[in-house]
């Protein structure tokens, strides 16, 4: 088994938890290379021995399953890293909040038993490609989570016109418009009021940023089909944001967007379920006033 390995720089400061994962992984005689930046910042930044001199740059990279160390910031990293090579993530949190690193530090050990005993499932979620018609963008167009149009002064709002399937469907009056997959129904479309949707869904969602009209609400569509958006705003510029990568577009630049031809490969192991991981993180069933759970 070969793994390869990212990890977050400004999370890698658990030293115990890190060293704790590579004693494993040598321990259970798994082939491992890793990020040359990431080697780098455990060489020399924290002091952690990776028990290997395997590093890869770019996109030179082959293996079996990819683990990435972090929170779910550094997982969508990873995913854009790996694009469409069909490598199964591992997220091991080593920050707070995570729906999709839903692995933590205390159960390192079994997840490695389970990984060579085959005792997983692997869960394919959809993702989403951009185009514009200039053809600008970026060296990674595929968003797991979300495609966000957003205004970039302060001061006004920007005018969205929006269409699905060659067919106009509203100008949004906003700060923004999110399209998300079900994945980022728990991300930044779940802060604007959008709804939760299950990962294995084959849906989208739509949902307005700070709506000028509240009578306009998030709209699911099926997920093959296309998104395309024109933008009006005063500064003659917006900005496009895929999981929470930004870049400044002129109002000219109108993008496309639509489900990827690949799916991101995510491992799920038999004590986390979609379901618990909505209770653990959003205290559902949680009686915050007897400081009890109902289950």
């Amino acid at each position: 088994m070969h793994i390869i390995i990212f990890g977050n720089q400004y999370r890698a400061q658990k030293h115990q938890e890190m060293q704790l994962l590579f004693d494993r992984l040598q321990q259970f005689n798994i082939e491992i290379s890793i990020d040359e930046d990431f080697y780098l910042h455990l060489i020399n930044d924290i002091g952690v021995d990776p028990h290997t001199k395997n590093i890869f740059r770019d996109n030179d990279f082959i293996a079996d399953f990819a683990i990435s160390l972090g929170g779910d910031g550094t997982l969508l990293g990873t995913a854009a890293r790996i694009g469409n090579k069909d490598i199964p993530i591992v997220g091991i949190n080593m920050g707070r909040l995570g729906f999709l690193a839903d692995v933590y530090d205390d159960e390192i050990t079994q997840v490695l038993q389970d990984l060579q005993n085959n005792n997983f499932r692997i869960e394919e979620r959809t993702a989403l490609v951009t185009h514009t018609n200039d053809g600008s963008g970026y060296g990674h167009p595929v968003a797991l989570n979300e495609v966000a149009i957003l205004k970039q002064d302060l001061s006004s709002m920007i005018r969205i016109h929006t269409s699905i399937q060659g067919e106009f469907l509203h100008t949004y009056e906003a700060d923004g418009l999110i399209i998300s997959t079900p994945t980022g129904s728990t991300a930044y479309a779940l802060s604007v009021g959008g709804p939760i949707i299950v990962p294995e869904s084959r849906n989208l969602l739509i949902a307005p940023v700070a709506t000028h009209s509240l009578n306009v609400r998030p709209l699911i569509i099926p997920d093959d089909w296309q998104v395309d958006l024109q933008v009006e705003s005063r500064s003659q510029s917006y900005l496009l944001s895929l999981d929470g990568r930004s870049q400044q577009m002129p109002i000219s630049t109108s993008v496309s967007i639509c489900k990827s031809d690949y799916t991101v490969k995510i491992v799920r192991f038999s004590q986390h379920s979609f379901f618990s991981t909505l209770k653990q993180k959003l205290m559902w069933g949680a009686d915050v006033r007897k400081g009890v759970t109902n289950n």
